[in-house]
């Protein structure tokens, strides 16, 4: 997307005296309607969330057009709450930031459209933010010291992508899935299992109480790609084995299903990312999305790293999930560097990580 610094004046001075840069950052592009303000790029001064969790449990997954709906209703109240957990006004702010892709169209457009009302009327700076990059800075707000360059693995329901992290706002996809994300096969496993949405939490909890070698179940590996990640027929293996026990009338232990399909998502994505640290050279991995707030994820890459002598980081699981707080992080950085959008800035549903 094309940056117009005409279409949106601002005081020059006020951008050149400030020590501290503090932005209003907005998220929208699912079913989370999220504002913060975040000082510098990694401290947060608020992170408010309105989740519709419930709302879409009622018919199994996200409804597009409620969630649009929804965050029309809370915005405002959302933005309003995170000023003023803050402490802080609009005249206290150097710039206001948006999610404008990937995700919903109608929900992006809701973000998009008020972050561009606030630009307007309050004469601020507007810097538009890549969904899945906010995930990755997610990284910067707890741990202090990490810095490009770093492998991140970012997963969730609409996205898993292997990412080198060369410099802030720069970025070079390793690998990605073929077909289903993960966090996408969590949902249709647990769907099938009988356990609702969301399907991943919901997984996590029952594989604990199950054993993870009860079943062998498919890893899927891309000979020409081998950092490329494909769940589909896993899905497939564990919908095949749950309609086979079903017809010849035998027991089905849904714990060990539920900790048979985990091992087999977490051991391919960990054995992806340790295969891309150790032919980049980097000793730095990060997990980021909102699969990352998996328990057996985050214990085995904990693990991974630990016997190959890397450094581990991964947010809280707060900051895993859709939030604002990870958008105004990545925002700072496009800031520092002189990104503006203009008034044009529209909602881009198919965004690429990289893309302008």
């Amino acid at each position: 997307m094309k940056c117009l610094e005409d279409t949106v004046k601002f005081t020059e001075t006020k951008e050149k005296d400030n020590k501290d840069v503090l932005i209003l950052a907005i998220e929208s592009s699912c079913d989370e309607t999220a504002a913060a303000v975040v000082k510098n790029g990694r401290e947060v001064l608020s992170n408010i969330i309105s989740s519709q969790i419930d709302l879409h449990k009622l018919y199994g997954g996200v409804v597009p057009e409620i969630a649009s709906r929804k965050h029309i209703e809370k915005i405002n109240q959302v933005i309003e709450e995170a000023l003023t957990s803050a402490d802080v006004g609009f005249d206290d702010l150097d710039a206001i930031a948006v999610t404008y892709g990937p995700g919903l169209v109608g929900a992006l457009l809701v973000g998009v459209a008020e972050a561009k009302a606030i630009s307007y009327a309050r004469n601020l700076p507007l810097v538009g933010v890549h969904h899945i990059e906010g995930h990755i800075s997610a990284n910067y707000i707890e741990n202090k010291e990490l810095e490009p360059p770093f492998i991140c693995l970012v997963v969730s329901g609409g996205h898993t992508h292997l990412v080198r992290v060369e410099d802030y706002g720069e970025y070079v996809i390793l690998g990605r899935t073929r077909d289903d994300a993960a966090g996408e096969a969590y949902d249709k496993v647990a769907r099938a299992i009988g356990l609702g949405y969301p399907g991943g939490p919901k997984i996590d909890r029952l594989a604990k109480e199950g054993n993870p070698d009860a079943i062998v179940f498919p890893k899927a590996k891309i000979a020409d790609a081998p950092y490329d990640f494909s769940f589909s027929g896993l899905k497939s293996a564990v919908l095949n084995y749950l309609n086979g026990c079903k017809m010849k009338g035998e027991q089905i232990v849904e714990a060990d299903v539920a900790a048979s399909f985990q091992k087999a998502v977490v051991d391919v994505l960990i054995e992806h990312a340790m295969l891309a640290l150790k032919e980049s050279g980097l000793d730095q991995f990060a997990l980021a999305g909102g699969v990352a707030s998996n328990s057996a994820l985050r214990a085995a890459a904990e693990t991974a790293c630990r016997e190959n002598g890397l450094r581990f980081y991964r947010p809280s699981p707060i900051l895993c999930t859709d939030n604002a707080a990870m958008i105004g992080a990545a925002a700072y950085y496009e800031y520092q560097k002189g990104v503006r959008h203009g008034l044009d800035l529209n909602a881009v549903p198919n965004l690429k990580l990289g893309e302008r």
